[in-house]
């Protein structure tokens, strides 16, 4: 009976039960202190209990800070890159003229190089090396520049290599004895291309260069950027197979800094290539001269490759001069190809043959002679082939300039190997 009392009866309050817990603990830890001098921890210890206090809030976590990935942007405490090179840093070198302006921008001047990480000011068209707080769309011509960039190029280059040499060097060049290529595409010479040339020379005395497409409507100016920005020297070209050599004093720990571009800055904008009417002519005489244009039977069909769209158009300047001799209008069949690629053909064109773009419709280009038109007499172009026999041979540009090959600059001077 005494058990089904004892159960029937409600179990005591859990306040009860902790307060009763703790004077036990209280009076075992006094008897501790008693024997063995012990002190219990404030834990134990009877405390007050107030009914009205709030209990202890949780205490927070801190939280950690956001994950932020490394970033070639984030300049903190880092001074930026100073390079003595002494030329206008450009996006391309062979596709970009700093004698033409242009007229607008599409972009605010943001640097492609990343912001604070070079000591030259981006103008919206170069970074140039005279003045880095330039503000305007040209950079100001220095002439110290030229006298240092051929004594950089005379310290690399050293004593010419002899004929034995450059054979070796070649040979050890070719397709089934390395691997090592660079290409240059349709965008020609860039910025970046700078460095993986000199990245390539730290393990050969010279690396091959591949080219197609527009820049090569003009290989002669291919060849005097490589050496006038790279103050490398080619030995050797078949076509657009060039091969360049680094010098004899060249050592690649003391290679010219070369800050890379981080993207690819915005082409500025540039005056139209065709206008309304053709220079000397009427509308209604305009209008017929492009059906005309149209209709003329095709000079050639640019070759178009399968999955790089790149051709070899080295011969397409004299091929369209001597057709002049019989015909006023040319068109080129350009049906493949990207519209921005056959408006640079164009444009070489133009300032090559010398010709007047006519009309870009259809995929075409179509040029006329003009009414007074001269052949010219003194224009060089390369050979399909060079080896480069003579050890004294210079390609390197000098202070006359790049200009075209129709001889109006003094340019062919610097190759001993003209016919």
């Amino acid at each position: 009976m005494s058990l089904i009392r004892l159960s029937r009866q409600k179990p005591p309050p859990l306040s009860f039960s902790v307060t009763l817990l703790t004077r036990l603990l209280s009076s075992s830890s006094s008897k501790l202190h008693d024997h063995y001098s012990f002190k219990p921890p404030p834990s134990l210890s009877p405390k007050p209990q107030n009914p009205n206090a709030k209990p202890n809030p949780i205490p927070k976590k801190k939280q950690k800070p956001q994950y932020r990935p490394p970033s070639s942007l984030d300049r903190t405490g880092l001074k930026p890159i100073q390079s003595e090179l002494p030329f206008d840093f450009r996006y391309s070198y062979t596709e970009s003229s700093p004698t033409v302006r242009p007229i607008g921008l599409r972009e605010p001047k943001y640097s492609p190089f990343g912001p604070g990480r070079l000591n030259r000011e981006w103008t919206g068209v170069c970074a140039p090396a005279v003045d880095p707080k330039a503000r305007s769309l040209e950079a100001a011509e220095d002439p110290k520049l030229e006298e240092k960039s051929k004594e950089m190029r005379e310290r690399v280059q050293g004593e010419p290599l002899t004929e034995a040499e450059r054979k070796l060097l070649v040979d050890k060049c070719q397709r089934h004895k390395t691997k090592r290529q660079i290409n240059l595409g349709r965008d020609g010479l860039t910025h970046n291309m700078l460095n993986d040339i000199h990245n390539n020379w730290k393990h050969a005395e010279a690396v091959r260069i591949k080219c197609l497409g527009v820049p090569t409507v003009d290989m002669k100016n291919v060849c005097a950027q490589l050496e006038d920005k790279t103050f490398g020297k080619i030995i050797h070209r078949h076509g657009g197979l060039l091969i360049l050599y680094r010098g004899r004093n060249y050592h690649p720990k003391k290679r010219p800094v070369i800050p890379l571009m981080l993207w690819r800055p915005h082409e500025p904008v540039y005056p139209r290539l065709i206008k309304t009417t053709i220079d000397g002519l009427s509308i209604e005489e305009t209008k017929e001269m492009r059906k005309k244009g149209l209709a003329v039977p095709p000079l050639t069909k640019l070759e178009v490759a399968t999955a790089a769209k790149n051709g070899y158009y080295g011969s397409l300047v004299p091929m369209v001069r001597d057709a002049f001799l019989s015909s006023e209008l040319i068109r080129i069949d350009c049906q493949g190809l990207e519209k921005s690629d056959y408006k640079k053909i164009g444009c070489k064109l133009r300032d090559m043959v010398p010709c007047i773009l006519v009309t870009f419709d259809k995929e075409q280009i179509v040029v006329w002679r003009g009414k007074d038109y001269k052949p010219v007499e003194d224009g060089y172009f390369l050979p399909d082939r060079e080896s480069f026999d003579d050890p004294d041979d210079n390609l390197v540009c000098g202070a006359e300039g790049h200009d075209s090959v129709d001889g109006t600059n003094g340019r062919q001077g610097f190759y001993s190997s003209d016919e």
